[in-house]
């Protein structure tokens, strides 16, 4: 470190932030100081920064930042010389109002040889005319100008979710920040630096937990911020630090309890968000009455999640217990009555969830699906019960093409929505689905249909499990494949980034199904059925529909790995069906390795080009014994000798196998474009060999179009 360089400390003292928004904002102010102080030149080599963030404060720690930064060298243009010159040849009034401008007025004189300090005026080509360069250096920034410019710089970047506008204690300025601004901390090493921020100026009191910490919290230094505030002010200053504190004790207590908390990524976005609420986190351990296990697992975890920002615990089986763990801001020697408080809070939240589930089985779902009929799902598209009739029709449909029962499949799909109506979805929307397939179990429908309420809406999201049996499955396909026909047929589409259907990701879900469960089922045939279940109320878009379906299923090829160009040999002939898809790719990926595959590839393209010249020309393609050349009857007896064992490869699924064949078919295909002009003036000649490139492209490009390998 320079001897110069010494660590930055800028903390800036709020109310309450906005704890989803926390750690964003902490990480681009962190961000945003160290880019500014950087773009000033003020960072030492081998600088690194601290982000702290609490839910009072954001702040960063830049360790090497210089008093001062380093002069840079300039060459300014400044203008013609024949407009540098007057006509005495000395420095034009034009001139001297520039260099005056730069305060460097004392190089007009003595024109153009005059110097001033490091300072010096040049004259040189651009290549077209002669121009008066300024050259020397330029003072670097100071460290005050420097922290000035980074706080001003950062603050009007930080991603603040919604703005707030409040009055300064003059009574008469305002200032618009995510919260309102009560300090300002600026230290370099043991120094503070004058700086200015919403009508603060900066010192060096940090301030303690509102209850526990000291109020001020005096820093000597720069370095010493964490170590002071968790002494003297009970606060973790590190975002990381403190959700690795709430983690630590989750874990411990859980474990006393020979429970858990369920996968880390169940609870991760409440970890978080519990971290932004507290500073000095403690975790404690309450519990609630057995009897409201009676109540769907899935209510309880939401209500307490949700509502009260609870961690559920589990035990080995995955089933809930009735202790959980809250996060509190408090350090108690005797916590009793945080304990027995929380424990008050949420049981009334239980209460209700028991409530809403014990009213809603006194109504079976079938006949709640009437009341389908007056909730409105698009003005254009009719209510929630028009929709589930086409969702059921479709159902049934694509039932009988996976091979699953029909009938099943129509009655899970008419009573699929019939949860949106209950109260317990009404109350919480995230258990759509999950509540239908609870109550239908409850009303006694067969397990494929009960598990359809719920699965339909699968996948959801990327790497979500997918429907575990046909019924769902035809039922979650229906649910897509109506929304997207629906919307397209009435001009509803995505717009660059707008999405607001979520076609994407139902298309996507579409994609998933076909490819992971192998059904062979082409997406033509599922898109006739999406539209006809409209019967005629809106426009046939299957065209529109098929080409975002396959440009999605391009974009799943490539978060798989595949590459532009074997991605366009697989998808570019419209695979009927999807099923076979990742068995295509495998074998373009295997036949692009061979070392015969780069000729064989760029002979493809060549013949496709051939072919569609050929075709827009008018040209007769048959096959005929008018073959002549040696070259033409090897490429032919060549490609005869491989069909019958390539065939059978094909047949079998085997399609790296069925490329690979082709591997042998190289030195005929060189030796025939070597030897043998195609567009012979002969047409019966012309037409044969044509028709032999035609049998080599639909034989090599069975698979995949081989020709976009070479693109």
């Amino acid at each position: 470190m320079s001897a110069a360089a010494k660590p930055l400390l800028i903390e800036l003292f709020t109310e309450e932030l906005p704890p989803k928004a926390l750690k964003k904002l902490g990480d681009a102010f962190a961000s945003g100081i160290e880019a500014s102080l950087r773009v000033d030149g003020l960072l030492a080599n081998g600088a690194t920064t601290v982000s702290f963030a609490t839910p009072r404060r954001l702040g960063a720690r830049v360790d090497a930042v210089l008093t001062e930064a380093p002069a840079k060298a300039i060459k300014e243009k400044l203008m013609p010389v024949a407009v540098a010159r007057d006509a005495a040849g000395n420095a034009s009034v034009a001139l001297r109002k520039k260099l005056a401008a730069l305060g460097r007025e004392a190089l007009a004189e003595g024109f153009p040889n005059a110097m001033l300090g490091s300072d010096k005026l040049l004259i040189e080509s651009d290549g077209k005319a002669e121009y008066v360069y300024l050259v020397g250096l330029a003072t670097g920034t100071t460290l005050a100008a420097g922290v000035q410019n980074a706080i001003e710089a950062t603050l009007a970047k930080l991603p603040i979710p919604k703005v707030m506008t409040y009055q300064l204690a003059d009574g008469e300025t305002d200032v618009n920040f995510v919260r309102p601004a009560h300090g300002l901390v600026a230290l370099h090493g043991d120094d503070v630096i004058a700086a200015k921020a919403l009508g603060l100026d900066a010192g060096r009191i940090a301030h303690g937990h509102r209850f526990q910490g000291a109020n001020n919290v005096e820093l000597d230094s720069a370095t010493r911020y964490e170590e002071l505030l968790r002494q003297y002010g009970k606060v973790e200053p590190v975002f990381a630090a403190r959700r690795d504190m709430i983690q630590a004790q989750l874990d411990t207590k859980a474990k006393s309890l020979g429970a858990n908390l369920g996968t880390p990524a169940s609870y991760a976005d409440l970890l978080d968000e519990v971290t932004s609420l507290v500073e000095w986190p403690t975790v404690y351990v309450c519990q609630f009455e057995p009897e409201f296990l009676a109540v769907p697992q899935e209510c309880l975890i939401l209500t307490m999640k949700t509502n009260q920002k609870y961690f559920p615990l589990f035990d080995d089986a995955g089933k809930l217990k009735n202790h959980f763990l809250i996060v509190s801001n408090m350090a108690l020697a005797d916590p009793k009555k945080v304990i027995e408080g929380n424990e008050r809070v949420v049981r009334p939240r239980l209460a209700d969830a028991r409530f809403f589930f014990e009213t809603d089985k006194k109504t079976k779902l079938a006949d709640r699906v009437p009341e389908l009929g007056k909730v409105v799902y698009h003005n254009k598209l009719g209510t929630q019960g028009e929709r589930i009739a086409r969702v059921a029709q479709l159902a049934g449909e694509i039932a009988g093409l996976i091979g699953a029962d029909r009938a099943r499949a129509e009655r899970a799909a008419t009573l699929a929505k019939a949860d949106l109506v209950t109260l317990m979805v009404g109350e919480f929307p995230e258990l759509q689905g999950t509540m239908g397939r609870y109550y239908a179990l409850n009303d006694g429908e067969p397990a494929d249909v009960a598990a359809a309420c719920a699965e339909h809406y699968q996948p959801r999201f990327a790497g979500d499990a997918l429907p575990s049996s046909g019924v769902p499955t035809a039922v979650a396909l229906a649910d897509k494949l109506e929304t997207l026909a629906g919307l397209f047929g009435i001009g509803q589409t995505p717009t660059g980034d707008k999405d607001p259907f979520a076609l994407r990701r139902h298309a996507l879900g579409v994609i998933r199904i076909l490819v992971e469960q192998k059904l062979t089922v082409p997406l033509a045939s599922l898109l006739n059925a999406a539209f006809e279940s409209f019967g005629g109320k809106v426009t046939d878009a299957s065209a529109e529909l098929s080409a975002f379906i396959y440009d999605r299923l391009r974009g799943f090829l490539k978060d798989a790995g595949a590459s532009t160009n074997e991605i366009e040999a697989v998808v570019a002939p419209l695979p009927a069906m999807f099923a076979t898809v990742p068995a295509q790719l495998v074998a373009v990926q295997a036949f692009a390795s061979l070392p015969e595959a780069a000729s064989l590839n760029a002979a493809n393209k060549r013949v496709a080009n051939i072919l569609k010249k050929a075709v827009e020309g008018g040209e007769a393609i048959a096959t005929s014994d008018a073959a002549q050349e040696p070259a033409e009857q090897a490429l032919r007896q060549a490609l005869d000798a491989v069909g019958p064992s390539a065939d059978a490869l094909y047949a079998n699924g085997d399609f790296t196998g069925y490329l690979k064949s082709f591997a042998a078919l190289k030195a005929p295909v060189d030796e025939f474009f070597d030897k043998v002009m195609v567009m012979a003036e002969d047409k019966a000649v012309r037409a044969n060999r044509l028709a032999l490139l035609r049998d080599l492209r639909d034989a090599m490009n069975k698979v995949a179009d081989l020709s976009k390998l070479a693109a």
